[in-house]
């Protein structure tokens, strides 16, 4: 039986979310809601001009990421099917991509408090590269939701590497509480596939990381 062959079975015959996840769920909003821009705008007033500099263009990258995942989950929203399948993921989809708009309001206000201009959203963003190399597509319920899980997996790493090049401290920690975030959204992402019947593990490794990462993506 064939990976969505799978799912539809599943699907049928149980509820489309599991405790497991509502508790994952409950997990990501609480880091999420924990950041605040007061706090991001007073720590940033005691930074020195060049770590002000630095911070805005390590968060402006973020940000253009955040953009993009939301652009992605939207995008792909209105290509999901009326099955039980593709109302799991349309679900999940939002979920996430409501966390992704509290980073990018979190995200901007942090760029303004240290005198830059946060970037705008784009119209459309490329995902071809992620398509190209089978790590999702846009042409049926199970490979969008791969897609994302590809999304998000990178999303992970890339705030775990440049949270580091950050100056002020607690700018740093909030890059990493939404690195956490991003895993958080991966491993949900896997726990709706584990929900709908594909036995696979929710936590496929130790770390999210360069190294693993092929651990953590689902091929088409």
């Amino acid at each position: 039986m064939d990976f969505q062959s799978a799912l539809n079975r599943k699907s049928s015959r149980r509820s489309i979310f599991s405790r497991r996840e509502v508790v994952i769920s409950g997990a990501i909003a609480g880091v999420a809601g924990a950041l605040s821009l007061p706090l991001l705008a007073e720590k940033a007033e005691a930074n020195s001009g060049s770590a002000k500099q630095n911070d805005a263009k390590i968060l402006n990258n973020a940000l253009y990421y955040e953009h993009q995942a939301i652009w992605a989950y939207s995008f792909a929203a209105g290509k999901l099917t009326n099955t039980d399948v593709g109302k799991a993921v349309l679900a999940l989809a939002l979920r996430n991509q409501a966390d992704h708009k509290k980073h990018r309001d979190v995200l901007a206000g942090a760029v303004s408090s240290l005198g830059g201009t946060p970037v705008k959203a784009e119209s459309s963003y490329d995902v071809s590269s992620y398509i190209n190399k089978g790590e999702g597509n846009v042409d049926n319920d199970v490979n969008i939701a791969k897609l994302a899980l590809a999304l998000e997996i990178d999303a992970a790493i890339a705030y775990t590497l440049e949270a580091a090049k950050l100056k002020t401290p607690k700018l740093i920690t909030v890059g990493a509480s939404i690195g956490t975030t991003e895993s958080a959204h991966a491993a949900a992402i896997r726990a709706t596939f584990r929900t709908l019947g594909v036995n696979i593990e929710i936590v496929p490794a130790a770390f999210v990381s360069v190294e693993n990462r092929d651990a953590w993506i689902l091929k088409v």
